[in-house]
């Protein structure tokens, strides 16, 4: 019976033993994956963090990059020109929209002409704090006078919907000499843009009653801006209440 009972004892304490030690390896593996979980949290969030920086290096390398080729390409005078990045846009077939991320801090007013070294862009048209809201050329409500560089056809250019990268011009007589490939550029008749921007050229000259239908084909590829330069505020208040004061049913843009 006494032998019985100690190999009874002795087979308790064996497996006892087992399971204490079948419990401890359990603990260490729960502790290991939890350790692990977190050491692995740790690595995600430092790579995060790297990932983060090489991001915020390559688009500071790559702005710089676009900042220089801006000013370089420029056969404009650019003094007294600001630099600024398009932070947004709205694109439709009627009323397209851009946001710069450059504003009344930054001396952006009402009306600045928006370039790049290629053609004009657009007209700021509303300033808040830290942004503007450029109206482009490839919008409805956008107008401004033009004129060819060869022979001096002088027109208003408009875009009407559809294709982003061909706009009109109206207003050019049948008795001008106006050819294909000629180059509208902004006109000294423009209350708001400087004289000698870049438009487009002419694609299409078809002939009505009294004026051409011309179709132009913008400078700015609308579709990969990027950087824009703000020319500083054409201000000619005498020249604008001058026009309005001998013209009511003209607008001149």
């Amino acid at each position: 019976m006494k032998l019985q009972n100690d190999n009874i004892v002795t087979q308790l304490r064996t497996i006892g033993t087992e399971f204490s030690a079948g419990v401890n390896e359990k603990l260490l593996s729960y502790r290991y994956i939890l350790n692990l979980k977190e050491e692995n949290d740790r690595l995600i969030r430092i790579n995060t963090d790297l990932l983060a920086r090489v991001l915020s290096l390559e688009t500071a390398v790559v702005d710089e990059q676009n900042r220089k080729k801006l000013l370089a390409n420029s056969a404009l005078n650019t003094s007294g020109f600001s630099m600024a990045r398009v932070v947004s846009r709205k694109f439709s077939d009627r009323e397209n929209i851009l946001l710069i991320n450059k504003g009344r801090r930054d001396g952006i007013k009402k009306d600045m002409t928006v370039l790049t070294p290629e053609g004009l862009v657009g007209r700021v048209s509303t300033v808040s704090e830290h942004f503007a809201k450029v109206t482009p050329v490839i919008n409805t409500d956008f107008k401004v006078s033009v004129i060819s560089d060869k022979s001096n056809s002088m027109g208003v250019l408009s875009w009407n919907g559809g294709k982003e990268f061909i706009a009109q011009v109206d207003n050019i007589p049948i008795s001008s000499s106006l050819k294909l490939n000629e180059q509208m550029i902004t006109s000294e008749f423009s209350t708001f843009a400087i004289r000698g921007i870049p438009v487009g050229r002419v694609v299409s000259i078809k002939p009505d009653k009294l004026f051409y239908t011309v179709e132009v084909r913008l400078a700015v590829d609308f579709s990969s801006l990027t950087e824009v330069l703000i020319a500083p505020l054409k201000i000619e208040p005498e020249k604008i209440e001058l026009i309005g004061n001998n013209s009511s049913s003209e607008t001149f843009p």
